[in-house]
């Protein structure tokens, strides 16, 4: 590996004897997984830190999506965005629904509420928004028009780790939301993820589906999957959540220095903090305007990779590009001119809490040095 490489992300990691500990810990107790001490432990951390009610850990941030549709009994079609991650779609897919694509709204690249109704037919049973780099979804629109139509609100909530609306933890939206953590994300297990649910007999449910549908012994309630965090992954969290303040404090203090530099860059569009928005700063994405800047995104982008900065294409190309996807009527780019336009012009910077100065400057330098 070239040492000299400014990599996208790095991900968080605690003090190596304290997780030696806890390890020496798991293996007296020969106890590897199945609700093992540090589950119950980690799961109980982040309902508190989150400031939600009932949280069930998982194995990776996938199969909260599958489980959350599964045990919301979702079928038919889903309005969802293209503009995410795959997993997003590949969840409704796996459970045989038929994803229903609706273009994004610019200020927060989250579904745009002025164009759901019009995607709503008689098959439609749920609508599942992504907060897209940790932005707040417009929530209290989503749920007036799920309410008016009696659908469900799923959200993908994995970008959105600690942020709160007007000290409200985003996470309590909708009837589910879902979470990762993997090794890319604010806070994280290595591999991991959570579903958020609104109370306990819904939380049982689930918790019987991410262990094959076993409600004791001998009695199998659901077919299920086995989708449970080990004990070894969750004592990692236990140790990444004592640090993850002081991890998004530099985040922030990254996103700072970013937008101070590039505020006046002309054809260099970005976001600032929301009003009223507890911000996690898990991402940095700017926006390329090729006319205006002088290069195109993907321009600037191989020049930074060249000089070994590594920035993302996150979202590129969109979900509705896709082989799976391509055919589905509202997977035409005509469909989706907001959320194809923005996937052309977005490059995530290097955002993560080991960043230097001199990482900052080498970064900078080859954006502003080139406006």
């Amino acid at each position: 590996m070239n040492e000299d490489r400014i990599l996208v992300t790095s991900p968080l990691l605690p003090d190596l004897d304290e997780f030696h500990e806890l390890l020496k810990e798991i293996w007296e107790s020969k106890w590897i997984t199945n609700n093992g001490k540090f589950h119950l432990q980690l799961e109980k951390a982040l309902c508190d830190y989150l400031g939600v009610e009932y949280l069930s850990l998982f194995t990776n941030g996938t199969l909260p999506l599958i489980t959350a549709l599964q045990a919301m009994h979702i079928t038919g079609e889903v309005i969802t965005t293209p503009y995410s991650f795959v997993a997003t779609t590949h969840a409704l897919w796996w459970n045989g629904i038929k994803p229903v694509f609706v273009d994004i709204d610019p200020s927060n690249c989250g579904l745009d509420p002025d164009k759901i109704e019009a995607a709503i037919t008689p098959r439609t049973t749920a609508i599942m928004p992504v907060h897209c780099y940790g932005n707040p979804c417009d929530t209290e629109r989503i749920q007036a028009i799920a309410d008016k139509y009696g659908l469900k609100v799923i959200y993908d909530a994995a970008h959105a780790f600690g942020v709160e609306v007007n000290g409200e933890s985003i996470l309590n939206h909708g009837d589910m939301s879902t979470m990762s953590f993997h090794a890319t994300k604010v806070f994280n297990t290595a591999e991991g993820g959570a579903l958020i649910v609104k109370d306990a007999e819904t939380k049982k449910r689930v918790d019987y589906l991410k262990n094959f549908g076993f409600a004791g012994e001998t009695e199998v309630v659901a077919p299920g999957i086995n989708s449970k965090m080990d004990e070894i992954r969750s004592a990692l969290g236990l140790l990444n959540l004592k640090q993850v303040d002081e991890a998004i404090e530099k985040r922030y203090q990254v996103a700072i220095r970013y937008r101070e530099a590039l505020r006046d860059v002309i054809g260099i569009r970005f976001f600032d903090d929301l009003p009223g928005v507890r911000h996690n700063y898990s991402y940095f994405p700017i926006f390329v305007d090729a006319e205006h800047y002088g290069m195109t995104r993907d321009e600037l982008y191989f020049k930074m990779k060249e000089q070994g900065v590594l920035g993302r294409r996150y979202f590129y190309p969109l979900i509705s590009t896709f082989s799976t996807y391509r055919g589905l009527p509202s997977a035409s780019p005509e469909n989706l001119p907001i959320a194809t336009r923005i996937a052309n012009e977005v490059i995530c910077l290097p955002m993560h809490h080991k960043l230097s100065d001199e990482d900052m400057s080498r970064i900078l330098e080859l954006i502003v040095g080139e406006a």
